[in-house]
């Protein structure tokens, strides 16, 4: 595989880190696994930060490796730490999912990390920030909203259905059935069950 990417990096002159991260990808597309996370393993302990957030895949779904959530964080983390946008939100979900809320600390770095994503343009990391400030124990209602406005302008309909139900029921927002109706028969239009419902309702 060094040879393989050194051969990569002398014919377009390529950093050996990005080569051995494109040799992965081929591999992986070629469905050979255990090669793909062998070389985007390479390319990690480099300090590449795409093929850090490569193998946090690999170990989230057992792709090469075997399946486990703690490895994939530790490499998501690395590479939310060199502000790979999706690896920050990928990290900071697990964070919100896994880890008890007594660590505070972890969770303040987690949503720092979701708001870096969401501002980098990460519809999931909009849509997840805005039901997070939306649910929380004292609410942020305006903030969350925000959030699923962004996550519904980029298209994802359950914000968007989410949208409405803040018109619907004046959440972070002037209560507004006509907005509300306009936004649920957006996301209906697109398949969401929820908007379709609110609709008849």
């Amino acid at each position: 595989l060094e040879e393989a990417a050194f051969q990569l990096q002398q014919i377009f002159r390529i950093d050996i880190s990005i080569a051995l991260n494109i040799l992965g990808i081929e591999t992986m597309r070629a469905g050979h696994y255990r090669v793909a996370y062998t070389c985007f393993k390479l390319a990690a302990d480099r300090g590449y930060s795409k093929a850090q957030f490569n193998v946090g895949l690999c170990y989230e779904h057992g792709r090469g490796t075997e399946k486990d959530l703690e490895k994939a964080a530790f490499y998501y983390y690395q590479a939310a730490s060199n502000c790979h946008p999706m690896a920050q939100y990928r990290f900071a979900r697990y964070v919100l999912c896994h880890r008890p809320e007594t660590e505070r600390d972890g969770q303040q770095e987690a949503v720092s990390f979701l708001e870096q994503a969401a501002m980098a343009g990460i519809a999931e990391a909009q849509a997840y920030l805005g039901v997070f400030y939306m649910r929380g124990l004292q609410p942020k209602e305006k903030r969350g909203l925000k959030y699923l406005l962004l996550a519904a302008n980029s298209g994802d309909a359950q914000s968007r259905y989410h949208v409405g139900v803040c018109y619907e029921k004046g959440l972070g927002v002037q209560q507004n059935l006509a907005e509300a109706m306009k936004h649920y028969r957006q996301a209906a239009a697109v398949g969401n069950r929820k908007a379709q419902g609110r609709l008849q309702a």
